[in-house]
């Protein structure tokens, strides 16, 4: 069968280019304009724009968006009878807009208008997006039309668009409208579309020193948004002179230039925008900060040059190279390049989390959920201080963690399921099935987990950089804040000597309460009791690690015993885990009485049964009645921790198991998920990379096409999904490689699919700090950093090895027998 990854693009799919860094569209295509806004998205960190065409304004194909991270608002809405509160991120002034028209004609509109030649690419190399077009009007006159855009990686308060205009069998005029337009709204998700979405309020709109300026306040959490915009106009390369009209109204600012087009002649307009916030840390008030951002700004092609070379040093420590599987280069490369303009080193001082759709649209409202269990790790070995900083976001919400903890009578830090500007929980209490019509409750709060995810990444982001200050000062806090939450939310039962969890929810969201019960939540979630354990036996070795007198003072701020570590060590060792009789591990306590679904049946009436939550309660049904998931949570077990770590806790329990445990209940749960989430193929191939390397090779591929050919149906086209695209690349660097950061050797124990020839990669790894690896069938290499660095130890399939610092290790790599079938 052939590699899917290497299929001959289809109508609307991207091509590959220029050894996998273009993103290319051909064709103008107003059903494909929504995704490909979010595909061709740039932004740095702290703010991303859509590739919204500039001419355009939101009409249901096209939808200009700016999202400047930590830059929400809250309204309230009136849902079945009730007040509804929603914290959302804020769509932003359209610093974008800028519209032509040709001679004495109208402006123009693509959707109406003789288009041919039309290119899009994205340069993910350089962070650069063009548009290429060829417009005719009815009298035949054929006009070249060339636009780039940046948001730039070097000065992270600027971007520019550049549209460059070419009359081909013609002379006449070019009239161009450019603006700021702060007549926007949030209303980029249909669901919400009945909602409120009117966060803005445009305080000044002014025209000054050559300068458009607009300054706008968000209306409940009164953040000042400010954005200025410059013109320059070029005749043949040549700064060119031009008079203008300006206009200011109902939120809008804008210049408007008649301009000269001789046959054959470029004539281009410049701007560059501005955007700065009253949450930008120095920056003074907004509007004179973007004005100065603009006088301090050079022409565009030194703002692109300083762009360029800013994303080469990224690329770098994050390039990740594939060789085998063009596509499969380039659509991660495209996951790289959104992971880091979500979160990037600019991202460092502004306290925000990881937003699980990007700052690519509005979907989940902008919200931090748990996804930062997939970015991290990618990131700990690659831009240690960015995924320092993100941790920072949830150390500084532990006063709010502490307090929702303390609202349903337990000690320690329980942090939200969303959470949005504060920490505190945003996580929505009703939401609509679109396919019944029906609001419904919604009990997702009830995942509690969130706060096992940010002890685990606290905890592998000090094993893989060594940063033990970070650990001391931070680290600690979180871990044994979390741990002491786990450890109070465990009720005892004496006749089984075990502590169980009851009300909760895990992972897989498609039980929040058992169908016999009256009450939400779950008991014994495998999920959230293996991680507790987890968690609080790594909060012990914390205080372990710690220097006495500041173990002391962790104890005291946290009101901390011995007693209490007493407890902790019997909870971590009596946490009760459920098991099928075939030895299964059970998703929760009852999964097993739960009846069996009929599988081949909703999949002949429906064909995509992703959302079967969805499907089911249309019917008046519930997936609470069935063996069905929608990520299989269990599963995300094997993913989180190896192999000898979930044995480890096993043993710790005091539960038997065999070395089939894993694998048979990888079967069990691979047969019973609908993959509801893009997260989910993501772990199934995973935890079959060794067992099943075609099968976890065809998952990755799906995994992979998830964002980029929309596999759930318009979502994509509401923003990205950040945990899957973090995942499908962690997958590649991590689960194909085998790659461990534990202790004091880096581990490698590659198995790479059959499709994929080699892997290049850099990682930083405690104090290396750029090790370069090149992983095959036949052989690893691992680069040393610097002559500075010590000697490396490096464990290869369980051989020990060492790298001088300044040579490079080549490891011989046996062919493993086959898979299993």
């Amino acid at each position: 069968m052939a590699d899917p990854a290497s299929r001959i693009p289809g109508d609307g799919e991207p091509h590959t280019g220029a050894e996998g860094w273009l993103l290319t569209y051909e064709g103008y295509d107003p059903a494909q304009e929504a995704l490909r806004e979010v595909l061709c998205a740039l932004g740095n960190g702290r703010f991303a724009t859509r590739a919204a065409a500039p001419e355009s304004r939101a009409d249901g194909v096209h939808y200009p968006g700016t999202y400047a991270a930590g830059v929400f608002d809250r309204l309230v809405d009136e849902v079945d009878g009730r007040q509804v509160p929603n914290e959302s991120i804020v769509n932003l002034p359209d610093w974008q807009s800028l519209a032509f028209r040709l001679g004495d004609g109208g402006w123009v509109d693509l959707a109406g208008a003789a288009v041919s030649g039309y290119v899009q690419e994205l340069d993910l190399r350089r962070g650069v997006l063009t548009r290429r077009f060829v417009v005719q009007d009815a009298e035949g006159r054929r006009t070249r039309v060339a636009q780039r855009r940046v948001v730039s990686m070097a000065a992270p308060c600027l971007a520019a668009l550049e549209t460059t205009f070419r009359a081909e069998n013609w002379s006449g005029t070019v009239t161009v409208r450019s603006g700021l337009d702060g007549r926007v709204r949030n209303c980029g998700v249909a669901r919400y579309r009945g909602l409120r979405g009117d966060h803005l309020r445009v305080e000044e709109t002014s025209t000054e020193g050559g300068l458009l300026v607009l300054v706008a306040e968000t209306v409940q959490s009164r953040v000042r948004v400010a954005l200025a915009a410059r013109h320059r106009v070029r005749v043949d390369g040549t700064e060119h002179p031009v008079t203008t009209r300006t206009t200011t109204h109902d939120g809008y600012v804008g210049w408007e230039a008649e301009l000269s087009l001789p046959d054959g002649v470029p004539v281009t307009v410049e701007k560059t925008a501005a955007l700065c916030t009253s949450r930008d840390r120095g920056a003074g008030e907004p509007g004179e900060a973007a004005r100065a951002e603009l006088d301090r700004a050079p022409g565009l092609p030194e703002v692109l040059d300083a762009h360029v070379l800013a994303w080469a040093h990224l690329w770098r420590r994050c390039d990740v190279a594939v060789t085998g599987s063009p596509r499969t280069s380039l659509v991660i490369r495209l996951h790289v390049f959104h992971l880091l303009q979500t979160i990037s080193p600019h991202s460092i001082d502004l306290d925000v989390g990881v937003p699980a759709r990007g700052l690519h649209g509005e979907a989940y409202r902008g919200h931090v959920f748990w996804d930062e269990i997939l970015v991290l790790p990618f990131l700990s070995v690659r831009l240690p201080e960015v995924s320092r900083a993100m941790l920072l976001y949830r150390w500084r919400r532990l006063p709010q963690a502490r307090a929702a903890a303390r609202a349903i009578g337990r000690r320690g830090a329980m942090f939200p399921w969303q959470s949005g500007s504060s920490g505190d929980e945003e996580t929505q209490r009703v939401h609509l099935n679109p396919l019944s019509g029906r609001w419904l409750a919604d009990r997702s709060h009830l995942q509690r987990h969130v706060g096992l995810a940010v002890a685990c990444n606290t905890w592998r982001y000090v094993e893989a950089t060594g940063d033990e200050e970070f650990l001391s000062s931070y680290g600690a806090e979180l871990i044994c804040d979390v741990a002491a939450f786990w450890a109070d939310l465990a009720t005892y039962d004496r006749t089984d000597d075990r502590y169980d969890i009851c009300g909760v929810m895990g992972p897989d969201e498609y039980h929040d309460a058992l169908p016999w019960r009256d009450t939400p939540g779950l008991d014994d979630n495998a999920y959230t009791n293996v991680l507790a354990s987890w968690t609080l036996t790594r909060a012990l070795e914390c205080l372990e690690r710690l220097p006495v007198w500041r173990r002391d003072e962790l104890l005291d701020l946290l009101g901390l015993s011995r007693t209490d570590l007493e407890h902790w060590a019997h909870v971590s060792r009596r946490r009760r885990l459920c098991w099928h009789d075939d030895g299964v591990l059970s998703q929760f306590r009852g999964y097993e009485d739960l009846a069996e679904f009929d599988w081949s049946g909703y999949r002949r009436r429906y064909g995509d049964i992703g959302r079967l939550d969805r499907i089911l309660e249309a019917e008046g049904d519930t997936t609470n009645r069935y063996r069905v998931s929608k990520q299989a949570d269990v599963l995300m077990l094997f993913q989180l921790l190896p192999a000898d770590e979930l044995y480890a806790v096993l043993d710790r329990l005091g539960y038997r198991w065999d070395r089939r445990t894993i694998p048979r209940t990888v079967a069990y749960y691979l047969a019973r998920t609908s993959h509801g989430s893009t997260l989910s193929k993501t772990v199934h191939s995973w935890v079959l990379a060794r067992s099943d390397r075609r099968r976890a090779w065809t998952y990755f591929l799906e995994a992979l096409d998830s964002d980029i050919t929309d596999a759930q149906g318009g979502t994509t086209a509401e923003g990205i999904h950040l945990g899957a695209m973090a995942g499908t690349v962690d997958l590649l660097v991590r689960g194909f490689t085998g790659l461990e950061t534990r202790g004091e050797a880096l581990g490698f124990d590659p198995y790479l699919p059959d499709a994929l020839h080699e892997l290049r990669f850099r990682l930083r790894y405690r104090d290396h700090p750029e090790l370069e690896v090149v992983v095959g069938h036949d052989a690893l290499v691992v680069g040393g950093s610097s002559a500075r660095a010590t000697t490396l130890p490096v464990r290869v399939r369980g051989g020990e090895h060492r790298i001088d610092p300044r040579a490079t290790l080549e490891v011989p790599l046996p062919r493993r027998r086959a898979d299993r079938p």
